[in-house]
């Protein structure tokens, strides 16, 4: 009896890993690859959408001024 409680343990852990792993190839199909350009290109007009948080000043890493 006990035997069979693992083995049924068993059985769900890798009907899980299954489940999962068919997520994970589904997921991966559905990304669109981008040459790096236009990659840059999106990530820059997604960057110049956002609205700078309130307190900040508006200044970039690439244009801080380092401490010290």
């Amino acid at each position: 009896m006990l035997r069979r409680h693992w083995k049924l343990i068993g059985l769900a852990g890798v009907a899980g890993v299954a489940a999962t792993g068919v997520v994970v190839a589904r997921k991966r199909r559905d990304q669109v690859e981008y040459d790096p350009d236009e990659l840059r290109d999106r990530l820059h007009d997604r960057l110049g959408d956002v609205k700078p948080a309130a307190g900040s000043n508006g200044a970039h890493a690439e244009n801080a001024t380092p401490a010290g």
